[in-house]
């Protein structure tokens, strides 16, 4: 049985997607910690990280610095990011952009609309 982020990934289930190459995807997390939470994960469905080809992990940590450092540049804030590895068994690392909403705290509820905002304002073509 496919994860959720594989059918995200195969087009199956909707996402706002911020960026993809041949080996990763990033898409906005839909319950987010603040505005701008996003998760890159493997296209490959590994379960853990560390259990991840060395091409894939270099190129999951790849996208990470790339998209944390434009997350920098978009929105003017450090950016957070984290592996925590037990809510969805598919390989994910958090980038999490760092301002004033976020205190680590219950997730933020936000629109279709804000997310779309948001997608659009941090994509990567």
């Amino acid at each position: 049985m496919s994860s959720v982020f594989t059918k995200i990934i195969q087009g199956e289930l909707p996402c706002y997607k911020i960026y993809e190459d041949e080996r990763t995807f990033a898409f906005l997390d839909i319950e987010p910690e603040a505005p701008g939470h996003t998760l890159v994960i493997p296209k490959a469905e590994v379960d853990k990280v560390y259990d991840l080809s060395d091409e894939d992990y270099q190129a999951v940590w790849a996208t990470v610095k790339m998209l944390a450092k434009h997350f920098e540049e978009v929105l003017g804030e450090r950016t957070m990011i984290k592996v925590v590895g037990t809510d969805v068994p598919h390989a994910h690392v958090h980038v999490l952009p760092v301002n004033e909403n976020w205190a680590g705290d219950p997730r933020l509820k936000m629109t279709p609309e804000e997310m779309e905002a948001m997608a659009e304002k941090l994509r990567v073509e």
